[in-house]
């Protein structure tokens, strides 16, 4: 099996190659903070995060480099707005994005540049642009002129001449083209400043992932993306002035994400359908559930995030830590079985397949869960052995690799949460279903046992009522106590 991604810049599933045997480099385009992440960011974040995990267990080397454009007409409007500083703006959201981010279970990067760390080489850039005669000044705003570049259009598959001043192309008349793009703009009063050859000023958007990307990875390097939104104008751009300038492909392979609907529409704060992975947990939903249900549709298929699918996500989760528990503690004979054992080896297989059918998570997801329904029969039947446990653990463990759902963790992300909330004067928004989550963990493993155990001795005892008071209070506390056939279980909720 070879994996094969979709690549934005052909239109078609490839084979994924590196440069560099062994080794992957690989450029996300982050947020830009001058709000809070909501859920189409934790989608398409997670993506990433995807395909840097099956890298990784491919056994590939991986550079994976994700930035914050911490300069932006957006954050400069919230600084006006509050009054503050910008550096006051971005410092609040980075910190937000990685509490989120955490909680979400993804991966750090290996590095995580900011726009504003790296003025002195979007200056080195832009003068180099220059001096090829790939830029012009107008008044102290240096521009790119789009009709230079005779590949314009190659990534978003429009031509120049049917092309329109989209969403985030600025109009101005000063300007060759109305889509020559700023790569410096020089300064207006309340604005964050720098010096340059141009004047004081700051750069413009597109330049500084061009700047960033080729320091810490070259030119070309593997994989660049981000959501589908950012193919153009802001994607397109940045192979305009890189490749213009080195006369060398920028990227290998173009990797993007679709964002989601909420509830079947659009997200949006007037909707009442925008939501931040915070305000999910506030709500009692498990970052797990969150993270399982992002995953569980193909990164370049259109996502509908319902709350009675985040139910289900939330079941799924519940029914694979039980799985991995049931073969973790049950008393199983010694040995193994062959049929079990292909089930092991045809679920890794259907996995694998899955994974690397352009990360089909749906297809990896469906193969385990048919691996717990028919390995769960087995050991109902008394059809399981000790030995077969480990392999179908084994298993379990792989999928974790990519998934990270499996690892009960979560309650003090959630109580970080919390006490965000609290900081931020939130307390109304949170639910008794979140306190009483987090209450669960107040009570410790040594407790919870000797409350149990007590209430099997209340029991044997025929006291029945001390027993089931013991039970409810348990569950009060979030609790879950099973009999068994190998005894009594718990867990926490």
């Amino acid at each position: 099996m070879a994996l094969k991604i979709f690549n934005t810049l052909s239109g078609e599933k490839e084979e994924f190659v590196p440069l560099k045997t062994g080794e992957v480099k690989m450029y996300v385009c982050g947020v830009t903070v001058y709000d809070s992440s909501h859920l189409g960011h934790c989608r398409f974040l997670l993506s990433f995060d995807v395909i840097y995990r099956y890298l990784r267990f491919c056994g590939y080397q991986v550079h994976y480099v994700r930035n914050f454009t911490d300069v932006d007409d957006k954050i400069i409007k919230r600084a006006q707005e509050d009054n503050v500083s910008c550096e006051v703006i971005t410092e609040k959201y980075i910190e937000e994005f990685h509490r989120d981010a955490s909680a979400l279970g993804l991966l750090e990067p290996t590095q995580e540049p900011r726009a504003t760390d790296h003025i002195a080489e979007i200056v080195k850039l832009i003068q180099r642009l220059e001096e090829k005669g790939l830029a012009y000044r107008v008044d102290g705003d240096v521009f790119y002129p789009v009709q230079g570049f005779a590949g314009y259009g190659k990534l978003s598959r429009k031509k120049i001449d049917e092309l329109e001043a989209g969403a985030r192309v600025e109009v101005d008349e000063r300007k060759r083209s109305p889509l020559d793009f700023a790569l410096w703009k020089s300064s207006k009063a309340g604005e964050p400043t720098w010096e340059s050859p141009w004047g004081p000023g700051r750069p413009g958007w597109h330049i500084e992932c061009s700047a960033m990307s080729t320091k810490y990875l070259g030119q070309p390097f593997d994989i660049h993306g981000g959501g589908r939104d950012l193919i153009f104008p802001h994607h397109e751009n940045e192979i305009a002035q890189s490749e213009s300038l080195t006369g060398k492909p920028f990227v290998h392979f173009w990797f993007h994400a679709r964002f989601l609907l909420v509830e079947g529409e659009k997200m949006s704060k007037s909707l009442g359908n925008f939501f931040t992975l915070r305000d999910l947990v506030l709500k009692g939903h498990k970052p797990s559930s969150i993270r399982f249900l992002l995953a569980s549709v193909p990164y370049r298929n259109q996502l509908n995030f319902t709350f009675d699918g985040l139910k289900q996500a939330a079941v799924s989760v519940e029914r694979l830590r039980n799985f991995q528990s049931r073969l973790e503690v049950g008393q199983f004979p010694q040995g193994t079985t062959e049929p079990m054992a292909e089930l092991a080896r045809d679920t890794l297989q259907r996995f694998r397949a899955g994974m690397e059918d352009d990360l089909n998570t749906a297809q990896a997801q469906a193969a385990i869960f048919d691996m717990v329904r028919k390995a769960n029969a087995a050991i109902d039947a008394g059809q399981l052995k000790k030995d077969d446990a480990a392999v179908l653990l084994d298993v379990l463990e792989k999928f974790d690799q990519i998934f990270a759902v499996l690892i009960d963790d979560e309650t003090e992300k959630m109580k970080k949460i919390l006490e965000w909330a609290r900081s931020e004067n939130r307390e109304k928004d949170v639910s008794n279903a979140l306190l009483k989550t987090v209450d669960a963990q107040q009570l410790s493993d040594a407790a919870i046992e000797q409350k149990i155990a007590e209430m099997e001795q209340a029991r044997r005892s025929r006291k029945f009522q001390s027993s089931d008071a013991i039970r409810a209070e348990l569950t009060a506390a979030g609790i879950v106590v099973e009999n068994t056939k190998d005894g009594v279980r718990w867990k926490r909720k």
